[in-house]
């Protein structure tokens, strides 16, 4: 069996930054990432958010190759500042704060093996660097990003950091946007899988529920299957007026609420799309 992640092991710097040896990727990794590629832009034409598809070509991402993170990183940080370093797995929470508060992403240097071509449950190099990286090269985008790693910051000592995992949940990983032509997808979980591109945007299964914080704090998450409620923003400006703000006033008024369960709706939401949840039904029966 192919080795799952060769770069466990890998010497960690103090911020858990690796060297990504590059020029170690085998022509079979590289052309891994390739097919990748390739079957993602069959699918997001159409579906993806066109600033995200316009990034991809800004930073010459393309069907050659798992990309050098040296080379990417200059490229990215001469248009918003940022810079992509490379990383065996995933980090600590303080960790990933820091890096993002600095304007740097941590991104998985590993691929998936052959055998999670189709899906594999930690992040690699081709969600982290196809799903998130273009989103960083979207101004307003990264200020939020940016935004958010230092009210992670401060959000450490408070004892309310899943509230704030729920937010990038819900927003940076399986978020959907609303433009003039419909519903388009920005949240990297749903922009590097096939299958959830299509779920997320066409099944009537799952509930679209327009963003409200609050709500969206409150609201548990899956991790292993599509997702039971999308929240859809109206604009990347929209996110970052929300998120720009000490959100300690904010933590004490949901830590004296309940939290919600994804397959939920509630009186106050601004419902879009009220689904059948019937691809969860189906599910839990064959279980």
């Amino acid at each position: 069996m192919t080795a799952k992640n060769r770069y466990r092991d890998a010497p960690k710097n103090a911020d858990y930054t690796i060297d990504q040896r590059w020029h170690s990727y085998s022509h079979e990794e590289h052309a891994r990432w390739d097919r990748l590629f390739q079957r993602q832009m069959k699918i997001l034409p159409g579906r993806a958010c066109e600033t995200y598809l316009a990034t991809l070509q800004l930073l010459e991402l393309s069907q050659s190759g798992i990309p050098n993170f040296e080379e990417l990183s200059n490229r990215l940080e001469a248009v918003t500042g940022w810079r992509v370093v490379p990383v065996a797995d995933l980090v600590p929470d303080d960790v990933f704060f820091e890096h993002l508060a600095n304007k740097r992403f941590p991104a998985g240097a590993f691929i998936r093996p052959e055998e999670e071509f189709d899906y594999l449950q930690e992040p690699d190099v081709f969600h982290d660097v196809f799903g998130h990286v273009p989103m960083l090269a979207i101004p307003t985008f990264a200020k939020f990003m940016e935004a958010y790693g230092k009210g992670g910051l401060r959000a450490e000592g408070l004892g309310v950091l899943h509230h704030l995992a729920r937010l990038y949940w819900y927003t940076v990983e399986f978020g959907l946007r609303q433009s003039e032509d419909g519903l388009r997808i920005y949240g990297a979980g749903i922009l590097s899988s096939p299958a959830e591109s299509k779920f997320s945007l066409e099944s009537a299964s799952p509930h679209r529920v327009r963003f409200d914080l609050i709500r969206l704090m409150r609201t548990n998450y899956i991790i292993d299957n599509f997702q039971q409620t999308y929240f859809v923003i109206d604009s990347y400006q929209q996110l970052l007026d929300e998120c720009y703000a000490d959100f300690s006033p904010l933590y004490q008024q949901v830590q004296g609420m309940s939290d919600l369960e994804p397959d939920r709706l509630t009186p106050g939401d601004d419902v879009l799309n009220k689904g059948t949840l019937a691809y969860f039904h189906e599910k839990s029966e064959t279980v």
